[in-house]
């Protein structure tokens, strides 16, 4: 959702002041941009809206499909990672009244599964599903992390 807003700000950023001189200056002439325009910004991975966008001629279907793999990779990891070092840890404390050491104990045995999930979320979300969807979408200009 924080997405979704940061790019409904963008769009209404851009838009606004050339729709608005637009209406100053020529009263019959306003630039409206195309359903298909915002649409696509929706998808590509940026933050900034433009009306066009470098374009790569060919989409590398290979390459959208490894990403794809990797993705669900990352959620099998995940799941193996809950099952292994979550589940029992929980299941343990569940069973048990409850006391501060406990607590404490369950927090620092899931503060591991945490990171790793977190990094896991990032590679699978940031890295791998946006550059599936840039290569889709053949939007050129991948600098993620510039």
């Amino acid at each position: 959702q924080v997405r979704l807003v940061m790019k409904a700000h963008s769009f209404i950023r851009e838009n606004v002041p050339r729709v608005l001189s637009s209406v100053k200056d020529k009263p019959g002439t306003v630039h409206i941009p195309r359903i298909s325009q915002y649409l696509y910004f929706l998808f590509a991975p940026t933050l900034i809206y433009r009306d066009s966008y470098p374009r790569n001629p060919t989409i590398r279907w290979s390459y959208v499909a490894t990403k794809f793999a990797q993705v669900l990779g990352s959620l099998f990891y995940a799941y193996y990672i809950f099952v292994r070092l979550c589940i029992p840890q929980f299941r343990n404390s569940s069973q048990e009244t409850f006391n501060l050491r406990g607590l404490v104990l369950c927090i620092f045995n899931s503060i591991l599964p945490g990171v790793l999930i977190l990094f896991l979320v990032f590679f699978a979300f940031l890295h791998c599903w946006l550059n599936a969807f840039a290569e889709m979408l053949r939007f050129a200009d991948r600098m993620f992390y510039k």
